[in-house]
């Protein structure tokens, strides 16, 4: 699997990118996600995997008020900046799987999935455990594991 800045071998997409962010490595990514991403950045990954907003709202956990507020403020807490890179990194691996193909990724993202209990991955990215069972059912599927 590819680490969250580095480009994916087949497509060149990353967590990054796909959130409209710039960083030089993991490091100050982290730095950027301790001090809060832009609520820009939320709705730029929106738009550039055609998720709808109210479903990145809900696998960030972010209530209908709270995502108000920040909008308002243009700035996500770090828990929320953290579980928004998690899941556009997942996203990122998707489009990997899905040579690029965003509508198949996002079809697959956002579709029941037998392997993660009937719950979709995108669903199930909303913790840190489901994200990496997202991402180990992801890998498996890579090298042609039946899940």
């Amino acid at each position: 699997m590819s680490e969250v800045g580095a480009k994916t071998p087949r497509n060149g997409y990353t967590a990054m990118g796909l959130l409209g962010i710039r960083s030089k490595n993991n490091l100050d990514l982290a730095a950027k996600v301790e001090a809060g991403l832009s609520f820009t950045s939320m709705e730029r990954f929106s738009k550039n995997v055609k998720l709808p907003l109210d479903d990145v709202r809900k696998a960030i956990r972010l209530t209908p008020r709270t995502m108000a507020r920040r909008r308002s403020v243009n700035r996500l807490s770090p828990e929320e900046s953290d579980r928004l890179v998690s899941v556009s990194r997942l996203f990122a691996l998707t489009l990997e799987l899905f040579d690029g193909r965003i509508a198949n990724a996002n079809r697959w993202f956002t579709t029941p999935n037998r392997a993660l209990g009937r719950r979709s991955p995108l669903e199930v990215a909303s913790t840190e455990v489901g994200s990496r069972e997202v991402e180990n059912l992801i890998g498996r599927i890579m090298h042609g594991v039946f899940s």
